[in-house]
């Protein structure tokens, strides 16, 4: 009920009047079931304007920081985070990313929606960059297609380290469900795995044409950080 309200009464309507955000491909989301919304992602913005534009109530996997501020903006994040159908995360790996798969199994067991993001991180420069597996090993266990997202200029909008949005135009594109059921049963194989999540990728940049780079965006954050 909460999330329904902050949608279509306090959040979607105000959202919608300032950024008037399109959606292309929305009939490939399927009216019922499980499924993953693989997305490229530009802006922290990315987990707002898609659930804001779809039919069906969906969570995305959000990393915990995001519910662990502090003072009133810390709560506030807090409050539009939980507002917004998003789910705190441990990105810290080992027994924290076991964790995250359960999470996110948890959700699709139920038959909902579940946005992930592939690559992991946002981009650091607009590019698409290589996808992680967990995506993969999710899908194959759970046994749900996967349906890729692509996010249009929110990261002209609200770029990383801008904290208030600029006013502009908002768009996604959603593309037809993959369909991974030949793989059942190999979620063990890393190489399957490895396979599944390029295939992800590339159809995420069919869909929206950006530049790819093979490598992961916390490298590139990394590197630039040195």
């Amino acid at each position: 009920m909460f999330y329904w309200f902050m949608k279509y009464v306090v959040i979607g309507p105000v959202l919608k009047a300032i950024f008037r955000p399109w959606i292309v491909g929305r009939g490939n989301i399927p009216a019922t079931g499980a499924a993953i919304l693989a997305s490229n992602h530009l802006s922290v913005s990315d987990s707002v304007f898609l659930p804001l534009m779809i039919d069906r109530p969906m969570s995305f996997l959000a990393k915990s920081d995001y519910f662990t501020g502090t003072g009133i903006s810390g709560w506030a994040t807090r409050f539009f985070m939980r507002a917004t159908g998003q789910i705190p995360i441990d990105r810290s790996g080992g027994k924290a990313s076991e964790a995250s798969l359960n999470t996110g199994l948890g959700v699709l067991g139920r038959g909902d929606l579940l946005g992930i993001y592939p690559e992991g991180t946002r981009s650091p420069d607009g590019k698409l960059y290589r996808g992680r597996t967990g995506l993969a090993r999710m899908a194959l266990e759970a046994r749900v297609p996967v349906i890729p997202v692509v996010m249009v200029d929110t990261g002209k909008i609200m770029p990383i380290g801008r904290s208030i949005p600029r006013v502009g135009r908002v768009g996604m594109v959603i593309g037809e469900p993959l369909d991974f059921s030949r793989f059942r049963g190999m979620e063990s194989d890393r190489y399957i795995l490895r396979s599944v999540t390029d295939e992800i990728m590339v159809a995420l940049q069919r869909l929206g044409e950006q530049q790819y780079d093979d490598v992961y965006a916390s490298t590139v954050k990394e590197r630039r950080s040195l």
